[in-house]
């Protein structure tokens, strides 16, 4: 019998949840994701696999043993043989990818894709990753959610990183996740529409939102981001679920960008890319977004300009969009769709270069803003220099944006 916290669903006919996961090298984690789908308490699931690597890989030395574990995941697969579960073996030799196709964006799109072919319209697409814990009620609380705000276009659920216990990992993913969340932190602040995180362990839609949106585009890295964004573009995405998945914290050069580089670079020290940008910098994209009304009449000054002339190679950036817009509504929908989350994300770090301040510096500014209560930093370790921090005194600092961040999330629900 289904559980009857579940609010919102249709009792008779109750939406399918098709979770989508790409596979590369995941044997060591297979088991235990599949322990934790079949746990879930929301029974009206499809688990769609996609096992993948290029081809030509079988016949490279050094990538031969992740063909290897890709065989090993589908002897596993086939294991738990279930009407539930259907794999897509881009992996098996002749199956592989051929040419530029290849990499986790194809698979996460072929996987998504397959469900979405399979999916009703109000069924849900929920993507997913092999190392990733889901609570026994995350299936449910995201149709929950899903059915609570029908007029939402996607979804991108809360996370949280455990700890390994090994210092190193541990460091390295709290670095990360401080970076992450004083973005998303500020992005909220300023009530830009892009104040989400997007992971691919962690969003979704309904079939008919994914195929009306044309459905992920992929990237060899960071087709979470653009899919999330493309469907912020139509609509709101819901950024609340009271249940919160954790990804695994994992030195991975499976991709380009995201968690796994970004803790392989940051072992050897380097944080460039994972800057601690500054609230001045958010002030600016603020001051900027608020100014589209205005501009909907002519040109004026914002404090993006030098970035968004540069950009348009000494163009307008706003010409354009005032010609092909009917109304001022128009125009200013037309700003937020071009002026993204990437521009965003695009002018924070080439703005990031203005400032003298330290990440540490930045970092400590934000948190003795009056965007926190004393009651909310109450207990933040002094800090000056992250890499002389121990793990302890990171995990706190992290578990203050944390909570700051589910507070938010609770309270503006749609992003």
């Amino acid at each position: 019998m289904q559980n009857n916290k579940f609010k919102g669903i249709n009792k008779s006919k109750p939406p399918k949840v098709y979770a989508t996961l790409p596979v590369l090298n995941e044997s060591a984690y297979i088991e235990a994701l599949l322990a934790g789908v079949e746990a879930q308490d929301y029974h009206h699931w499809i688990l769609v696999v996609c096992v993948n690597q290029p081809d030509e890989w079988w016949e490279l030395p050094e990538k031969r043993p992740l063909c290897e574990d890709n065989a090993k995941t589908l002897q596993l697969l086939k294991q738990h043989d279930s009407d539930r579960l259907l794999v897509i073996d881009c992996s098996s030799k002749g199956n592989g990818w051929q040419g530029k196709r290849h990499g986790v964006g194809w698979a996460r799109k072929t996987a998504m894709d397959f469900a979405a072919n399979l999916a009703a319209d109000e069924d849900i697409i929920l993507s997913i990753d092999a190392d990733t814990h889901y609570p026994a009620g995350y299936f449910g609380s995201v149709v929950g959610q899903i059915e609570h705000f029908p007029q939402a276009k996607g979804f991108s659920a809360p996370y949280y990183h455990k700890l390994t216990g090994d210092d190193i990992a541990d460091y390295c993913i709290l670095r990360y996740e401080i970076y992450m969340r004083n973005y998303a932190l500020q992005m909220m602040k300023i009530q830009n529409p892009y104040c989400f995180s997007a992971i691919g362990s962690g969003m979704g839609c309904t079939a008919k939102h994914y195929k009306k949106s044309g459905g992920l585009t992929p990237k060899l890295s960071g087709e979470d981001f653009y899919f999330i964004q493309k469907l912020r573009k139509s609509g709101n995405i819901i950024i609340d679920n009271e249940v919160v998945i954790s990804p695994a914290a994992r030195f991975s050069d499976r991709v380009y960008f995201g968690t796994g580089p970004a803790m392989i670079r940051g072992r050897g020290g380097d944080w460039n890319s994972y800057p601690i940008y500054c609230s001045d910098s958010f002030g600016k994209v603020e001051e900027t977004f608020s100014a589209f009304h205005a501009l909907y009449e002519r040109d004026v000054s914002v404090p993006m300009d030098a970035f968004l002339h540069q950009l348009c190679e000494g163009e307008s950036f706003w010409e354009n969009l005032r010609k092909n817009a009917s109304t001022r509504e128009a125009f200013v929908k037309a700003c937020m769709q071009r002026l993204d989350g990437l521009r965003v994300l695009q002018f924070l770090k080439s703005d990031n270069e203005n400032y003298a301040l330290s990440n540490e510096e930045k970092l400590f500014n934000f948190l003795h803003s009056d965007f926190f209560s004393l009651e909310e930093i109450n207990g933040l370790p002094c800090f000056d220099d992250f890499s002389g921090c121990e793990v302890h005194c990171l995990s706190k600092i992290r578990d203050i944006l944390f909570t700051k961040e589910r507070s938010l999330q609770r309270k503006i629900q749609l992003a």
